[in-house]
């Protein structure tokens, strides 16, 4: 293999806000001075916030999550029209 071609390898913690769940991996993220860390068994690691996690998806959780689209049909009926006998052309 060659030398130094490959990026840096090293511990970094994925945080799940909504679910409260901080998990501790490797991956190639490059630390920089402006990133927030965090302390985890006595030790300090770069983290990364994430929206969904196993932990919050509701497909995993049970959880379903209610969309309200009605919204946005009227959005797009307002703004395309209505096609004659509601059918597509």
């Amino acid at each position: 293999m060659k030398k130094d071609i490959h990026p840096a390898y090293g511990p970094v913690v994925f945080r799940d806000r909504s679910a409260d769940l901080l998990l501790l991996t490797r991956s190639t993220l490059v630390a920089r001075a402006d990133q927030p860390t965090v302390e985890l068994d006595g030790a300090t690691y770069p983290v990364v916030d994430v929206d969904v996690s196993a932990a919050s998806h509701p497909f995993w959780t049970g959880r379903g999550r209610v969309v309200d689209t009605e919204g946005r049909v009227q959005a797009f009926e307002r703004r395309y029209g209505r096609g004659a006998g509601g059918g597509a052309r």
